[in-house]
């Protein structure tokens, strides 16, 4: 499976992950993302695939969120 593959198509666990790693940074903000994704990584038991879809979806939205307008 591609690491392209749309989310719609992924595993449940992987759906359950993002989930859990979204919710978990957003009601705790101290917690750190790196150990939340590493966290689910484990806590999910995801394919090499799956993992890498996950912590590449994350990365991606921290940098669309340390994206900021200045104007």
């Amino acid at each position: 499976m591609a690491s392209d593959t749309p989310l719609s198509s992924r595993s449940d666990k992987l759906k359950k992950a993002i989930a859990w790693v979204s919710e978990t940074v957003q009601n705790n903000p101290d917690f750190s993302r790196n150990k939340a994704l590493n966290d689910a990584l484990i806590r999910f038991d995801l394919s090499p695939a799956d993992c890498e879809f996950l912590l590449k979806h994350f990365s991606e939205q921290k940098s669309s969120d340390d994206t900021v307008d200045t104007n």
